[in-house]
């Protein structure tokens, strides 16, 4: 066997090993291809059942959110969902156990200190005292409250740039709360409607001067 005949041989060996190379490549991607469509399927298939059952689910809590005194009434506020709703009526129980209103903001932990360091003199904050998940509760909702509801968007527009004593918007949004606190309290004790103009008085004649609301 010559040189030219060896190297013939060593091409054909290099062009089949490239070749089954090639394939084996291939099948691989496909395998893996197949594998991905596997998984996205498990993947569709548990995010079908999983909406299926929070719908179930949503359905149940809107049947016993309906039988819940006032309960209407709060889902009829602009931007507050059914979730919010629930999770206020879970947290506190039974409103008609509280004299008013400043309790239910006590037990959110919303209650309002003055804090003194020797660097700072006479801020004030919050408690966070009672019900740490309600409290979290009323702040994830009055933001997006903040963004849909005119009146509650008016009211934070009112808080953080009147001319006298302005507040920051932090301190706005921890009134905001409170307010939110005293409107569901109302509906859900004395059955009233929400009413919109009763955020416009709010801005004319303020309930709070000196502190947050």
């Amino acid at each position: 066997m010559n040189c030219k005949q060896n190297k013939r041989i060593m091409q054909i060996n290099e062009q089949t090993l490239i070749i089954g190379v090639d394939i084996s490549k291939e099948k691989h991607v496909a395998r893996a291809q197949d594998f991905r469509g596997y998984e996205l399927k498990y993947l569709l298939d548990k995010y079908n059942s999983v909406m299926l059952k929070l719908n179930d689910l949503m359905v149940k809590v809107e049947t016993i959110i309906s039988e819940i005194p006032g309960a209407k009434g709060m889902l009829l506020i602009p931007g507050l969902a059914l979730v919010t709703v629930a999770g206020f009526l879970s947290e506190v129980c039974e409103l008609a156990q509280y004299a008013h209103p400043c309790q239910i903001q006590k037990l959110a932990g919303l209650t309002l200190k003055e804090y003194s360091s020797g660097k700072q003199k006479g801020q004030t904050t919050i408690t966070k005292r009672g019900r740490r998940k309600l409290r979290e509760l009323l702040f994830k909702t009055i933001m997006p409250l903040v963004a849909v509801n005119n009146e509650f968007k008016a009211l934070h527009k009112y808080y953080t740039t009147r001319a006298k004593n302005p507040i920051k918007k932090k301190q706005s949004l921890i009134a905001l709360c409170c307010k939110l606190i005293r409107v569901l309290y109302a509906i859900g004790t004395k059955g009233v409607r929400y009413n919109p103009q009763k955020f416009i008085n709010d801005i004319k004649h303020p309930e709070v001067t000196g502190k947050v609301a």
